[in-house]
């Protein structure tokens, strides 16, 4: 299936030949499909969640759960995106796949069947989408969560590698600050001014 192209203005800074299942912190973007709002609203400087949105980041908040070798940081789910800091913590490499038979293998009440399959970025990645969309689908959508269609994300990602823990606070930081920064927002469809952050990104690829 063709990739679609990355989203305008936002740089996809993944290294050639660089090993994503190697241990360290990593900042992942996921942007929903064609940049709808479709988690929630920014109201006085806070992200106001609504059902999607909140199931969104119950699931975020699972990764660990179902990706074992891994761990998370600062997060946020936002009106037609997330950001947040994925830690790996030693893994041999797998197919993304291999990281959905840990969401196979949950029992309904949530406890899983077996051990947890180790992760690499793309992977992690990979199960998160497919297992919220598959939970958007099964859950009868436009009923549900308001809104039409199949699909909740891009089919891209933006990452970029943490190399020390001076750039990890700078990004936690962003991370936390998002919603009270939402007009100056590259993915905010409504930006007006320019965010230093992103200027500080391009200067530590």
């Amino acid at each position: 299936m063709r990739e679609e192209t990355p989203p305008p203005n936002r740089r996809t800074i993944r290294l050639k030949g660089y090993d994503y299942s190697r241990p360290g912190a990593y900042f992942v973007t996921i942007c929903t499909v064609h940049k709808q709002s479709i988690f929630g609203r920014v109201a006085s400087g806070d992200m106001m969640l609504n059902a999607l949105g909140h199931m969104v980041r119950k699931t975020w908040k699972q990764i660990p759960v179902h990706c074992s070798g891994t761990s998370l940081d600062e997060f946020v789910v936002m009106p037609n995106h997330l950001h947040g800091i994925i830690i790996l913590e030693g893994a041999h490499v797998l197919s993304g796949a291999d990281s959905l038979t840990r969401a196979a293998s949950l029992q309904e009440d949530g406890q899983a069947r077996g051990p947890a399959p180790t992760a690499t970025l793309p992977g992690v990645i990979h199960h998160f989408k497919s297992f919220t969309t598959r939970l958007y689908v099964e859950h009868d959508a436009p009923p549900i969560w308001g809104i039409s269609g199949r699909r909740l994300w891009h089919r891209n990602y933006f990452e970029h590698i943490i190399r020390n823990g001076a750039s990890l606070n700078r990004i936690r930081e962003y991370i936390a600050s998002n919603p009270s920064r939402w007009e100056l927002d590259r993915e905010n469809p409504m930006k007006r001014g320019t965010d230093d952050f992103d200027q500080w990104l391009l200067r530590h690829q």
